[in-house]
Parts: structure tokens; C-alpha cells; sequence
């Protein structure tokens, strides 16, 4: 369930940042809600701010010129940098062909094309939901792979599609000229409309001349720039080949953000035009069969969905001591559950459908983990002060940037207010998401469905709503009642057994009474009945969940309510910041990630671990250890036809490899390039190593992992016989079946 999986949560609480390795969430916006909200939450009291106390040791810390990372716009390609760095020159048609190269995939990863027919190349983990959409009945595709050995055996996927950026145009001049508003509140309210309006017409414009036109505003340094983005939007998108998820996603949970690393996480589409033939694709990263070696400068050209390194010191305070603790210790908690239920009354089948709720859990545990570490480490938090005390001494030259001397110390004011919230934001995480009790998540959705209805809401948002309702799919009762359990464990340890709600909802009893009762008597679990209380309604069903939700849902409204009032004011700061540090600093800093299209460089390099090194590459070999050496793991499993190494697979061959180029969520899917645009890699993770990256980017030990171009070779050629494939990837030429490529191979 990949639309909107925590629709609420993901706004305002539970702050799931997307990982290297998860598709990014990409939250619908609710409508208001219509019913007046319980007045649970306290008015917050003024809470004063103190400075941090000094720390002689850190004072000598300087930050450095790349911390703010190296994902470039291609508004503002880095010329002058990469002549000074490397010695290379790209020039306009060089960028163009990179821009036109990369592609995003649907909203959630990014792709490229490879082959001048339509031929794109993403991750398995992006591919997995395609993969079983097209699955026939009977099929287990995703399982035992997909490949298409004739073009007419590709498969359509409904509602996917990739969009190709064609043009970039500079509009900050026409969404803030004349704009003006007594407050900056006001002010900001108006930029969002004048960006909204803006948007809406210089789409309608694209449009007319490109019916796959669609436009986009893209804020830059939190608006101190505005783009319009055109692309050409892609729908009809088929599956060409994907290996077994056992492929695709070896090493599983523990080699998550890893490396050395052995998997191949790749997959293959086609974009067909309106008369059903493969599109003409002149702009397309060509293949190199030699690949990359150790020092060589690589790029990645991809969509990276969020960093916070232009946030300020206060704010990363904040996710050190309040967020990320909590969320990491949320997330353990309900991965115990689930272990323990795993290696207790699990049915097989509950057991596999259990490892992957594990690993979403577990991916997220291990992001918020390295980016909590990275917080705490006070050499990396001294590089962010320095960075803040050069900012303020800037400021302080500047006559012309007065007004926004102020602007760090109202910041750190909004963090102390947030702080006397923390109790209800924490007891409220994951709730509701699919990191949780899936009953629980149901429940709300339905309440929400109520509340929607009443504010007349429309109806393809209702549709929608209901969807993402039906998507989730409930846990087997003894663990829900274990997640239900954690849930009001965690409202009563944050908010007292005293609070109106937790008294409310436990009523005198114990937590562990009340979650055994709720899902032995809700009928909510029940996938049928589930759907006709979507549709009659859900305050009318008598169910035993509608108090329960009433209270927790009435709850995290109100707090959701408050959060946002801080989001507001903190996203004004936050664009008021990064217009002066824009007016300082100019291009000069990358900015933040924002699911735009970047250029990353960085060059093939291992790095120091655990008192050894990494090598820059792993190969086949490693792969059959790996197996061999875990014989009793599903995670180091080999498919059938891996078992034993395949006639003419090499086992030398170069199978994943590590660049320090800089990526984040969103990059999956990315190609990796030489300096003349062909591909030597596919991102597909980082190593823990470079989760603090988040907010400030190191490349000594941080590294980006990608599959290696070589690999995938030859894996189609020796082991999915998709001669024509490679044939393709290998001379740009178009055959529709294999005989065709085998009589000319």
C-alpha cells in the first residue's frame, strides 16, 4: 500500500522520512475536518529559550564547504566546480542529454531511459507493486520473476507512469513581484496562492502545444527560488523483466544499509506510444559493458526526496532529544511484537507476510537510528554550529538582511513551544500507519470517512479515502492485540493514566485487557463487513471500536491541529532563512532535497569498516558465500535457478559497488553514469554509514550502493535468456523477439 500509507500520521507526527531503500510516502492532503475538535490539549505556556552551553573542546570545529551536499540543480549545473575538481568541462548539450537521460518513476523513485526505444531501467524494490498488478491469477511473478521474451509479451501497468523533465523555466520574479502582506504569515499564505495560480496556468499553456505536458512549481532554498518544471509525462508504461524477489532483495532485513552488498536490485520497463509501438527515445544513457573501476567519476541523475541540512541547530535539537528517540523506540517496540509472534504461534504463511511488515519496520528503525546517531555525535553537531555562527556573522555585515537577524533565535523559540506538546506528539506516533495495529488504522480511517462526509468532501477524495482504507490488511489477531496493546501502553506512559482519553479508553482495566477484548469483539477485522461500514457509515455501526476511535481519533486531531499551527509558522522561518542564507550564499549550496531532478558526482571508492576495508566492488562470488555461509536464512536464499552458478555466468563479475556520490530516499532507481553518460550502476541503497547524511553530507565512511552495470548484463544474458535485451542495451537496436536476437547475437 504505497498512496497515502500513514495519511495523517506523516503530516504532522510520526515524521517518516523516507528511506534508501522504501519508496517515499507521498501523504494526500485531508479535508478540514468539519465536526468540532475535543479540547484535550492545553493552551501551551510561553517556555523560555536558553542558550546552549559552549564547549571549549568544539570550538576549533569548522564546517565544511560540502555540507550542505552535492545534489546540484540542473537550474544551476556546477560547471566551475566540476573544471576545479576534476578537471572535466561539461558543456549545455552534455547537461541536456543528463536531463533528458533521467526519468521519475510514478512518485515514488527515479529511472532512466537506456536504449533509444523506451527501454527504462529502475529497482526491483520500486518495480514490486507493478510486478504484482500484472500478476495473472495463479502467477507468482514477483517470486519467480518476470521476463518478456518478445515485445508482445510485455505487460501494460495500469495508472503507472514515468515523466521526463523537458524544460525549466525561472518564475520566482512572477510569483512574488508586487506580492505584499501586512504580516509574514499573511505573506506566505499569499506566495502559495500566487504559486498555486501560476502553476494552473502555465500547465493549461504546456497543454496546448504537449497534451503529456505537466507543469510543475518547484520551490528551491525554501522559495527563495521558484521553478516551473515541464515534463513529459509517460503513461503507457510496460514490464519488461525483473528478477526474483529472492534476486531482487537479497540479503533482505540484515544487509539493509549495508555493505559489502550482493543483490540484484534491478528491474526493466518500456514506454509506448499512443499507436501501441515503443516510443522514440533520442536521449537515453548508453551502456558500458567495461564498466567502472576504483578513482573513476561517476554521477548520479535522480530524484531525491528529502534532506533537512538547511535546517537550524534548534530544529536538529528538537529531532535529537524529542522525535527521533521516540520513533526509534516506537519502532522497536512493535518489532518485538512481531518477532516474537514470528517465533511463536505464526503459521508459515503468517511468518512470510510477517517478514515483510519486519523489514518496513525495521528499514525505517535503522534510517531514524543512523540519523539519531549523527545528531548525537557532538564533532557533527559542532560542523552545523560553526556553519550557524558564519550565517549569523554574515547577517550581522549585512544592513541589507537585517530583518532576518532575528530570524534563527524565533526558530529556537518555536522548538521550546513544540517541546511542551512532546507528551501528546509521541504518545501519538505511527497512529495511524501500517507501523502499527492495522485494526486500529481501519478503525480511523472509517471515523475519518464519517467526518469527511459531513464536510462534504469530494467525491474522487472520498474514493481515494476508501482505497487507502481497504488497503489495509489486518494481522493475525494474537498480534494485533499485542500492537493495540503497545498503543495504549504508550498513551498512558505519555500521557498519565489520568488524562481524559487514556481513562476513557481503559476504563480502570489494564491495557493488555482492553486490546484482548477490542479484537475479540470488533468486527472490523472482517474484510467484508469492514467495507459495508465504510460505505453506510461508521459512527452508526455500533462496533466496539467507535468509542475507542472517537476518543484516540478526537485526540490526534486536536494534537494534529496544534502541530500544524507550529509546522506553519516553522516552514515561514525556515523560507525567511533561507532567503538570506540564498542572498549570502547564492548557488554556491545545493538545495535542500525536494523530489526534484539533481546531478550528484562523487567517484568509486571503499571506505574504512569495523577495523577493515570495504572494497570498492563485490562480485558473484560473494554472493554464493553469502548463501552458502547463512544456509538456514530465507534471506540469503537462492532462486531455483541460481542454485547452483549457471552455465557461463562468471563468477568475477562485478556485482554491486559503492560511489561517494550523494543520494537519499527517492534516488532509487537512479542511474549511475561515467562522464560520458553511460551507465555503469543503478542506486539502490546507501550504507549505514551515510544515514546522518540527512542533515550534514560526509563522504569519509558514507557511501552510495548501486547494482553493478556488468551484473545485470550478465544476469539477462546467462541466466533470464533475454537475449534481445541485451542485444538492445548493448547496440541501441530494437528487435521485438528473440529468435530475431538470437540470429543476430
Amino acid at each position: 500500500m504505497r498512496s497515502s500509507l500513514a495519511l495523517f500520521a506523516a503530516l504532522a507526527l510520526a515524521g517518516c522520512a523516507a528511506s534508501r531503500q522504501t519508496v517515499p510516502v507521498v501523504p494526500a492532503t485531508p479535508p478540514a475536518p468539519p465536526a468540532p475538535i475535543p479540547e484535550y490539549l492545553p493552551e501551551p505556556p510561553p517556555v523560555a529559550v536558553a542558550p546552549a552551553p559552549s564547549d571549549p573542546r568544539l570550538d576549533s570545529v569548522r564546517f565544511g564547504r560540502f555540507d550542505g551536499g552535492k545534489m546540484w540543480t540542473f537550474d544551476s549545473p556546477p560547471t566551475a566546480y566540476l573544471q576545479v575538481t576534476y578537471g572535466f568541462t561539461p558543456d549545455a548539450a552534455w547537461y541536456e542529454r543528463a536531463r533528458l537521460g533521467a526519468l521519475r518513476f510514478a512518485d515514488y523513485c527515479s529511472a532512466s531511459f537506456v536504449s533509444p526505444r523506451g527501454l527504462v531501467m529502475t529497482n526491483h524494490h520500486c518495480a514490486r507493486e507493478s510486478v504484482e498488478a500484472v500478476s495473472e491469477p495463479g502467477e507468482d511473478l514477483l517470486g519467480n520473476g518476470f521476463a518478456a521474451e518478445n515485445a508482445d509479451d510485455e505487460r501494460p501497468v495500469e495508472d503507472l507512469f514515468v515523466d521526463q523533465l523537458v524544460g525549466i523555466k525561472d518564475v520566482t520574479g512572477d510569483v512574488t513581484r508586487g506580492l505584499d502582506a501586512p504580516t509574514p504569515e499573511q505573506y506566505a499564505d499569499a506566495l502559495d496562492a500566487r504559486i498555486r495560480q501560476t502553476e494552473s496556468r502555465l500547465d493549461a499553456e504546456a497543454k496546448r502545444t504537449d497534451p503529456l505536458a505537466v507543469v510543475q512549481l518547484v520551490r528551491l532554498y525554501s522559495g527563495a527560488r521558484v521553478s516551473a518544471y515541464t515534463f513529459r509525462r509517460y503513461k503507457d508504461v510496460r514490464l519488461v523483466a525483473a528478477p526474483e524477489l529472492e534476486m531482487g532483495f537479497f540479503g533482505g532485513d540484515p544487509d539493509n544499509f549495508t555493505f559489502p552488498r550482493y543483490t540484484l536490485d534491478f528491474s526493466f520497463f518500456r514506454v509506448y506510444d499512443d499507436r501501441g509501438e515503443p516510443i522514440s527515445s533520442p536521449n537515453y544513457y548508453r551502456w558500458n559493458t567495461s564498466g567502472a573501476s576504483e578513482g573513476d567519476l561517476v554521477f548520479v541523475v535522480g530524484n531525491p526526496g528529502s534532506t533537512n541540512r538547511l535546517a537550524s541547530v534548534a530544529q536538529l535539537n528538537y529531532e535529537r532529544d524529542v522525535t527521533l528517540p521516540a520513533q526509534v523506540a516506537g519502532l522497536q517496540r512493535r518489532m518485538a511484537a512481531i518477532r516474537a509472534y514470528m517465533d511463536g504461534p505464526a503459521t508459515p504463511a503468517e511468518r512470510e507476510t510477517l517478514r515483510n511488515v519486519l523489514f518496513e519496520l525495521s528499514n525505517a528503525e535503522k534510517s531514524f537510528s543512523g540519523q539519531l546517531g549523527g545528531l548525537r555525535d557532538p564533532m557533527f553537531m559542532a560542523r552545523k554550529a560553526a556553519a550557524e555562527r558564519a550565517l549569523v556573522d554574515s547577517l550581522t555585515r549585512r544592513d541589507d538582511l537585517s530583518a532576518y537577524r532575528r530570524t534563527l533565535q524565533e526558530l529556537a523559540e518555536v522548538q521550546a513551544t513544540k517541546r511542551s506538546i512532546a507528551e501528546q506528539t509521541n504518545a501519538l506516533q505511527f497512529y495511524p500507519s501500517a507501523y502499527g495495529s492495522h485494526l486500529l488504522a481501519r478503525a480511523f480511517y472509517a471515523y475519518y470517512l464519517d467526518l469527511a462526509k459531513r464536510g462534504g468532501a469530494p467525491p474522487d477524495q472520498m474514493a481515494n479515502l476508501r482505497k487507502e482504507a481497504m488497503g489495509f490488511k489486518v494481522l493475525p489477531s494474537g498480534l494485533e492485540a499485542d500492537l493495540v496493546r503497545i498503543r495504549l501502553e504508550e498513551l498512558e506512559a505519555d500521557l498519565g493514566r489520568a488524562h481524559p482519553v487514556v481513562a476513557r479508553l481503559l476504563g480502570g482495566r489494564s491495557a493488555a485487557e482492553v486490546a484482548a477484548d477490542l479484537v475479540a469483539r470488533t468486527t472490523l477485522n472482517d474484510t467484508t463487513r469492514y467495507r459495508q461500514v465504510l460505505n453506510r457509515g461508521f459512527a452508526a455501526s455500533g462496533d466496539v471500536m467507535v468509542d475507542v476511535t472517537q476518543a484516540l481519533g478526537g485526540l490526534f486531531l486536536a494534537t494534529l491541529q496544534q502541530r500544524q499551527g507550529f509546522s506553519g509558522a516553522e516552514e515561514r522561518l525556515r523560507a525567511d532563512l533561507n532567503r538570506a542564507r540564498f542572498a549570502i550564499y547564492g548557488t554556491e549550496t545545493p538545495p535542500d532535497a525536494s523530489f526534484s531532478l539533481r546531478l550528484a558526482d562523487g567517484v568509486v571508492k571503499g571506505y574504512r569498516y569495523n577495523g577493515t576495508d570495504a572494497p570498492a566492488f563485490t562480485t558473484f562470488y560473494g554472493m554464493y558465500d553469502r548463501n552458502a555461509s547463512n544456509p538456514h536464512t530465507p534471506d540469503f536464499a537462492l532462486p531455483e535457478r541460481w542454485a547452483t552458478p549457471p552455465e557461463g555466468l562468471d563468477l568475477r563479475t562485478r556485482l554491486n559497488l559503492v560511489t561517494t556520490a550523494d543520494i537519499t530516499g527517492g534516488n532509487s532507481g537512479s542511474a549511475l553514469v561515467d562522464r560520458n553518460l553511460n551507465v555503469v550502476g543503478l542506486i539502490f541503497d546507501s550504507n549505514i554509514e551515510a544515514l546522518p547524511n540527512e542533515y550534514v553530507y560526509r563522504d569519509v565512511a558514507g557511501r552510495s550502493v548501486a547494482v553493478d552495470a556488468r551484473a545485470i548484463l550478465a544476469a539477462l544474458d546467462h541466466v533470464y535468456d533475454l537475449d534481445r535485451i541485451v542485444f538492445e542495451l548493448t547496440t541501441g537496436n530494437f528487435v521485438r523477439t528473440e529468435a530475431e536476437a538470437d540470429a543476430v547475437r
